[in-house]
């Protein structure tokens, strides 16, 4: 089965199509945990059923895996999903499946804390996903979105100018309409290498745009606003 044989997803060029950079920006990416402490002081994974939805190369099941009782990646690329099955095959209580977030493959009222770090769910249009969420976090569980920040910091700005349609008040609308509540975090990306930087602004951004943004940045960190949205059951 290809990603075009399932519902509504939506194709990820940058992990796609460079997973091995993509590896880079995971590694990169708020490595003091702010993220993983917010959603924890929401709702801890400890002991619960945890659900990882649009997985990629399942970087963050394992992290999942160190407390939780048992986890589960869903993930619609056939490539993403083998990195994401080799990548956890020792570990006891960890599933990847194939699947898309508007249709997840799981039963009803089965895991206790579902979680999409830029992956589907980008406001209107992710209608299916929400109602999916709904339908497999149980009571009392809870499911969160990890987003960009358009509004401000560094990467804030370059998101914004590279897809000046982008409307973020919308996106904002969108979720507190439905009960999601928006917490605006500040992380960064923190490389080791400028060249690591570099490769990864050029799989995020079109190439004008990616050489335009690293001429006026120096070293080789970047700061990163992002919005956390969480949603209890």
């Amino acid at each position: 089965m290809s990603p075009a044989d399932l519902p509504g997803v939506v194709p990820s060029p940058n992990v796609w199509d460079s997973p091995d950079v993509y590896e880079l920006e995971n590694l990169a990416v708020d490595r003091g945990g702010l993220l993983e402490a917010a959603m924890r002081s929401v709702r801890d994974w400890a002991g619960a059923d945890v659900l990882d939805v649009g997985c990629g190369t399942g970087f963050h099941l394992p992290r999942f895996a160190a407390t939780a009782r048992t986890v589960v990646g869903v993930e619609p690329h056939p490539p993403l999903l083998r990195r994401a099955l080799g990548r956890v095959r020792d570990l006891p209580g960890v599933r990847v499946l194939h699947g898309a977030a508007g249709a997840l493959p799981l039963p009803a009222a089965s895991v206790d804390v579902a979680h999409a770090r830029w992956a589907y769910f980008f406001g209107p249009g992710c209608e299916p996903g929400l109602a999916e969420l709904e339908r497999v976090v149980r009571p009392g569980g809870a499911a969160f979105v990890v987003d960009n920040d358009a509004t401000r910091s560094t990467f804030g700005r370059w998101f914004s100018a590279a897809l000046p349609g982008y409307d973020q008040a919308a996106v904002d609308r969108f979720f507190a309409r439905r009960g999601w509540v928006a917490e605006r975090l500040d992380v960064a990306w923190e490389f080791e290498r400028r060249e690591d930087l570099e490769a990864v602004v050029r799989i995020e951004f079109a190439p004008a745009h990616a050489e335009r943004f690293l001429a006026g940045h120096a070293g080789t960190v970047v700061d990163y606003a992002v919005v956390l949205r969480w949603r209890r059951f």
